[in-house]
């Protein structure tokens, strides 16, 4: 899979918009109803790595991986980063990223889950 074609897939999910913060952040993030479920650096070194946030149990499974890290200041959250999505699975990164959506979606309010549909 493709950053494109993960940027996509990502947008596609119900009630996602992405958002393009620019400097000093310089990502793009995908969020629901303000409740962040993944992002890209845009910049360089780091351009078009992709994090997102995992279980605890998926987070050492998969930092112990080549090629994922924890997320800069956001690994204590158990996000995680993919250096380079081409080499990842594309079924398992779809996966993934849909777990961290629908962790970010069960942490909205009835109201907002039932206006997303």
């Amino acid at each position: 899979m493709t950053t494109d074609e993960l940027n996509d897939f990502c947008a596609a999910l119900p009630g996602a918009q992405a958002v393009l913060y620019g400097p000093p952040s310089n990502i793009l993030v995908v969020e629901v109803s303000g409740k962040k479920f993944a992002y890209f650096k845009t910049s360089a070194p780091e351009q078009w790595r992709f994090s997102l946030r995992v279980s605890a149990e998926r987070f050492i499974e998969l930092t112990d991986m080549p090629g994922v890290k924890p997320a800069r200041y956001m690994g204590r959250f158990h996000w995680v980063t993919i250096v380079d999505v081409a080499c990842f699975p594309a079924d398992y990164l779809a996966e993934l990223v849909q777990d961290s959506y629908a962790r970010a979606v069960a942490s909205l309010t009835r109201a907002q889950r039932a206006a997303i549909g």
